[in-house]
């Protein structure tokens, strides 16, 4: 039976980075899959029920970090001490409303604590002990302690990877260490679009490194022509303005978003030496969601009712 049209369009990733096919286990794909096709039901939800772009990404993206099978809330990697330190902000595209934070440690949803500084402060964007300090303020947001985000694997990526510095002394290559974010995209049944992104960081990571994720134009933007988030090497997603760059290509060069996601993804970041993915959206409910990386983790609900979740190119 054809799928039936509908007013709204939803797009999420799991991040983009080393997914290798023979290095997944049916097993862990599976669980992939089903906690991906979790997360787009979460927003589903709420775009057939008349609800707001804003809502639905929040809560699609809140369905990520609680499953600790991405860098984002539970499953967050490890920084150099053995601790985890998260980021995530959230974009509102008919009014350009933001909220961001970086670098906390007690968040259980740090997504829910970025909306929080965009609805309920005069800021954008709080760090570390300044956000946990807003976050006391706010009694709606969930702590826990910084252990909560431990996970077994996420501790053997660390324990390869500082063994690999201690026989590799000198190689401060970043390639490889990053395992990606988490984010959503979404047009409502009102045209309004929106886009979230939250991520643990790279692994290893020291001096508190903050990548793209919480950075408004660079792993999240959300305007009255389109939402986007991005994954991968969040170094040269700030370097390039990534997020913000796919828009302005679509409001100063007439780029499709499409071209325009492709052309910034798959050429302009690679052309720095970068990589990584991106998922958007348009006014139109068109849907990008190109990458330059082995595989990357995404599902979408289209505006004609078809549905999907994938992880390689096929």
């Amino acid at each position: 039976m054809k799928p039936s049209s509908q007013p709204f369009a939803l797009v999420i990733h799991g991040g983009a980075g080393v997914i290798e096919r023979d290095q997944l286990s049916a097993d862990e794909e599976r669980s992939i899959r089903v906690d991906l096709d979790a997360a787009l039901e979460a927003g589903r939800r709420i775009l057939a029920s008349g609800g707001s772009a804003l809502d639905a990404v929040e809560a699609a993206v809140v369905a990520l970090e609680e499953s600790p099978r991405f860098n984002a809330g539970k499953g967050s990697v490890y920084n150099a001490e053995g601790r985890h330190e998260l980021d995530a902000s959230i974009m509102e595209g008919k009014t350009r409303r933001a909220g961001a934070v970086a670098g906390v440690e007690t968040i259980r949803n740090p997504v829910r604590l970025a909306r929080a500084v965009m609805e309920r402060s005069p800021h954008v964007m709080m760090i570390s002990a300044g956000a946990e300090r807003f976050a006391d303020t706010q009694p709606q947001i969930e702590r826990v302690s910084n252990g909560w985000f431990d996970t077994d694997a996420r501790r053997a990526q660390l324990d390869q990877e500082q063994a690999r510095e201690r026989s590799e002394p000198g190689d401060e290559s970043l390639r490889g260490k990053y395992f990606g974010t988490v984010g959503a995209v979404a047009l409502d049944s009102q045209g309004n679009l929106a886009a979230a992104t939250s991520t643990g960081g790279m692994t290893n990571k020291r001096y508190g490194r903050v990548g793209d994720s919480p950075l408004i134009g660079s792993g999240t933007w959300a305007d009255e022509r389109c939402a986007v988030s991005g994954t991968g090497w969040g170094e040269f997603f700030i370097r390039n303005a990534v997020a913000h760059d796919i828009a302005a290509r679509m409001a100063y060069g007439g780029n499709t978003l499409v071209v325009a996601a492709e052309s910034v993804i798959l050429q302009r970041v690679p052309e720095f030496g970068g990589d990584g993915g991106a998922i958007a959206v348009d006014l139109d409910g068109n849907i990008a969601m190109p990458f330059s990386t082995a595989g990357m983790y995404r599902g979408w609900i289209a505006m004609d009712g078809s549905r999907g979740i994938a992880i390689f190119r096929d």
